[in-house]
């Protein structure tokens, strides 16, 4: 009897989660925030003077335009999907002209092309949009936008946003191991390296707390030493980078701990950790299954792998994106980037702490009705 009690307690709240989930779908989406580097730039890099550009085809060659966006995709990235999600239009580049008036409400995408949790990270880029200045222009967009609509309701826009963000791996491919014998590999032993890098992490997530965010999406690195950019440059043979996927089984893991510990102090789960290492390294392991024919080759690019220098109009171009988990030497295919988001969505405790997105979203649903 207590049995029979207990599952048809937990189909109650199974069939409260799936009613949320659909009204999540038809009401009024909730803002959306998204900060980091070039996995999730929906082109703010396009108004800079910086070389991490994707503004050239063919980027964007299976958008509606066929013209580049500056995501570094040939279509939709992982925010994109997102917004899907959500129900709302894609967030625009917080530099965009475009931003202003009821645009505001939908959020604003701060991420840009080559930056890390470092400040010192791509600093070949020269001009880019290094984090705490993504969390500055954050300050400036709630005071646009309580301009607005007033002091109170941009408050509690962002306190009922999502914010997401995507930070980290270029602090490995392009600052400790960018070149041998590189500054911060003399200065740290990787193990050490690894535990500043989610120190300063923390840093940039408290600060995001206290900027107003309640609904914190944090992505993992990928599998570092498997993308076709460092394929071409440290493996030959096409096996993965053994250094580089020791940093990301070092990192992935501490920062899924430092984010349990933010939350045990917060009270509740703020941040949601995803670990988008495991969903690459299926990719990577079994592309087969994924429906792709390769995951060691770009779709665009020259050299080993396709793996060499940037996607251009000059470039190899498959013609099937959909058959390659990469788009470009770092950076997943569109068809990838949704699978990414759809584990994102439902993915399991392997994939996903404390919860997936759809159950977050539906829970802050059933909390506010």
């Amino acid at each position: 009897m207590a049995s029979s009690v207990v599952v048809a307690s937990w189909m109650v709240l199974f069939l409260g989660l799936v009613m949320a989930i659909s009204t999540t779908q038809v009401e009024a989406a909730r803002a959306f925030f998204v900060f980091g580097d070039s996995l999730v730039d929906n082109g703010n890099n396009n108004y800079l003077a910086t070389s991490a550009r994707a503004d050239a085809p063919p980027y964007g060659i299976d958008t509606p335009s066929r013209r580049p966006t500056g995501r570094f995709s040939n279509g939709k990235n992982i925010p994109d999907f997102i917004s899907d999600a959500l129900g709302s239009e894609p967030t625009l580049p917080y530099l965009s002209p475009e931003l202003t008036g009821d645009k505001l409400l939908v959020g604003a995408n701060f991420a840009s092309a080559g930056i890390g949790i470092l400040n010192d990270t791509g600093i070949q880029f020269i001009n880019i949009i290094r984090m705490y200045k993504q969390l500055e222009y954050f300050e400036q967009y709630q005071r646009r936008l309580a301009d607005l609509v007033g002091y109170d309701e941009a408050q509690r826009i962002v306190s009922n946003s999502l914010v997401l963000i995507t930070v980290g791996g270029n602090d490995f491919v392009n600052n400790y191991f960018l070149v041998p014998y590189s500054a911060r590999s003399r200065q740290f032993r990787l193990p050490d390296y690894v535990r500043y890098l989610i120190s300063e992490y923390r840093k940039l997530l408290v600060r995001l707390h206290d900027l107003g965010a309640r609904r914190v999406l944090v992505t993992g690195t990928g599998p570092l030493g498997c993308v076709p950019a460092e394929l071409a440059l440290r493996s030959p043979s096409g096996h993965c980078d053994p250094q580089l996927q020791q940093a990301a089984a070092l990192y992935n893991p501490q920062l899924v701990q430092m984010i349990n510990g933010l939350n045990d102090e917060y009270g509740e789960n703020i941040f949601i950790a995803a670990n988008t290492q495991q969903q690459t390294n299926d990719f990577v392991n079994n592309p087969g299954a994924h429906g792709f024919t390769t995951s060691k080759v770009a779709c665009c690019g020259q050299g080993p792998f396709n793996g060499l220098g940037l996607c251009t109009m000059l470039s190899n171009l498959c013609p099937n994106r959909d058959e390659y988990a990469f788009w470009d030497g770092f950076h997943p295919s569109e068809r990838a980037s949704g699978i990414i988001v759809d584990m994102i969505l439902n993915g399991s405790p392997n994939h996903m702490s404390p919860m997936n997105l759809s159950t977050l979203l539906a829970l802050d649903t059933m909390t506010r009705t």
